[in-house]
C-alpha cells in the first residue's frame, strides 16, 4: 500500500477517494476516526489518509491528486447543484462527490 494523499479535511480526502475509485484505482481511507486523539497525538498524525492498494496505480493516482489540488487552489467558486443527482456541492469541487458528474 502507498499513501497518496492526506489532508485535515475528511470530506476532501473522501472526495479524492471517490475520484480515484471512479478511475478504477482501489484505495482505502485510514485515520478517519482519529480526530479524538488530537492533543494526545501530533495533529498531522491524526489527519485522514488515502492509501492505494496497488503500486502500479501510483503514477495515475498522484496525477489525479495533483489535478484535484490544482483545481481546488485555482478556483474556489460558488457552491453548485449537480445537474445529474441534485446534490449540493461546495464550490471548490469540480466533480459531484455523490455521483462523480462534472460541474456543468
Amino acid at each position: 500500500m502507498i499513501r497518496v494523499y492526506t489532508a485535515e479535511s475528511l470530506p476532501a480526502v473522501s472526495f479524492v477517494k471517490t475520484l480515484l475509485e471512479s478511475e478504477g484505482i482501489a484505495c482505502i481511507l485510514r485515520n478517519e476516526h482519529l480526530s479524538s486523539g488530537m492533543g494526545e497525538l501530533p495533529l498531522i498524525e491524526c489527519w485522514p489518509e488515502l492509501w492505494i492498494l496497488n503500486a502500479h496505480n501510483e503514477r495515475r493516482a498522484r496525477e489525479l491528486v495533483a489535478e484535484f489540488i490544482r483545481d481546488a487552489e485555482r478556483d474556489h467558486g460558488p457552491d453548485w447543484t449537480c445537474a445529474k443527482c441534485n446534490e449540493q456541492v461546495e464550490g471548490v469541487f469540480h466533480l459531484c462527490w455523490n455521483c462523480g458528474a462534472r460541474r456543468s
